[in-house]
């Protein structure tokens, strides 16, 4: 590995927003060194070909990473330690939003009210119903995978992080919905609403992470890829209905530019966050992708409310849960840690 060669980790990277962003940043700095670490080890290299086909000389190399599973992603940050030296960019961008059906109720309701149509189709709130199971570690599925397991993972790559002054960028959510999370509740056992739940989360915790590593020269970012279609979407929404309204979908975007459809727009946000000054990007705002009615992408920042509190105590919260897991796995505790948090 070159010495100079910056690294970029990518988790979720094999498909969707994650897969257009490395396709996009491979053509802006063809001479990094890519890590896609994904879940599903048949279609990361599938998307490893796919990228190789267009950009033949890239570095990309692969590593397994299921945020889901806590136990290996200890595991998988071993791995990631004695193959690099530095890290220079980890993009969070791994998550999962489990959909068992639009409401068809909600839906037809806000027809009626154009504000609340409005609302329902950039941010999809009342629009989805949702099924969180359980995770093996006892942990509610879509917070361990959308934001726990990624804290446990940058946990473990601090000093990799610390060494190369790297920069940590989380994918948010436009659905990200401070009504839907409770400090009292962080795992979102009790509503239905654990995808908007969890992306208000990481909308937080990233302005806590800056309290906490920006004196190590460590930044953390937040981004947003608007309304994308991606795989996250077509168990409700499949690729041929997207196609079907595209006519319509081009329409709202007049009104609405968070609806950017294309993941190649949606990935926008992202690379504008490599491009940036780390100095000049605000921990408060989620840098966010927007397209005009004929493709041209851009970004605007929109701010993030929240407690004053709120950001630190999440952190406190999840970096108990974390040494109690760190315990479990690397220190014999055999403890179920389901009742932590």
């Amino acid at each position: 590995m070159a010495e100079d060669a910056r690294v970029v980790i990518i988790t979720g990277a094999n498909s969707g927003i994650g897969l257009s962003f490395a396709d996009r940043l491979l053509a802006i700095d063809p001479t990094i060194i890519l890590c896609l670490a994904c879940r599903n080890p048949s279609r990361a290299d599938t998307a490893r070909k796919t990228l190789l086909d267009n950009h033949p000389d890239a570095k990309i190399e692969l590593v397994r990473l299921d945020t889901s599973d806590i136990k290996g992603i200890y595991d998988t940050a071993k791995s990631i330690k004695r193959k690099y030296t530095r890290l220079d960019f980890l993009y969070l961008n791994a998550g999962i939003m489990p959909v068992t059906h639009l409401n068809w109720k909600n839906m037809f309701k806000a027809i009626f009210t154009p504000t609340q149509l409005f609302e329902m189709l950039t941010t999809g709130e009342g629009l989805l119903n949702l099924q969180d199971d359980m995770t093996n570690d006892g942990l509610k599925t879509i917070f361990s995978t959308n934001i726990f397991g990624h804290f446990v993972l940058i946990k473990e790559l601090e000093d990799l992080l610390f060494e190369s002054r790297g920069r940590i960028v989380w994918t948010s959510s436009s659905n990200a919905d401070q009504s839907n999370f409770s400090l009292q509740d962080v795992q979102h056992k009790h509503g239905s609403q654990g995808y908007s739940s969890s992306k208000y989360a990481i909308d937080i915790l990233n302005v806590a992470l800056n309290e906490q590593y920006n004196q190590h020269d460590v930044y953390s970012h937040l981004v947003s890829p608007g309304v994308v279609a991606t795989n996250i979407t077509s168990t409700f929404f499949p690729a041929w209905m997207w196609s079907m309204f595209y006519p319509i979908f081009l329409l709202i975007r007049v009104f609405a530019p968070r609806f950017v459809i294309e993941p190649h727009l949606g990935a926008e946000s992202m690379v504008w966050v490599f491009e940036e000054d780390r100095i000049c990007i605000r921990p408060d705002r989620k840098y966010t992708s927007y397209s005009s009615v004929l493709g041209h992408s851009y970004v605007v920042p929109e701010e993030v409310e929240y407690e004053s509190k709120a950001p630190i105590q999440l952190y406190s919260q999840l970096d108990k849960l974390y040494k109690m897991f760190t315990d479990k796995y690397t220190g014999g505790d055999n403890r179920s840690d389901s009742e932590y948090i």
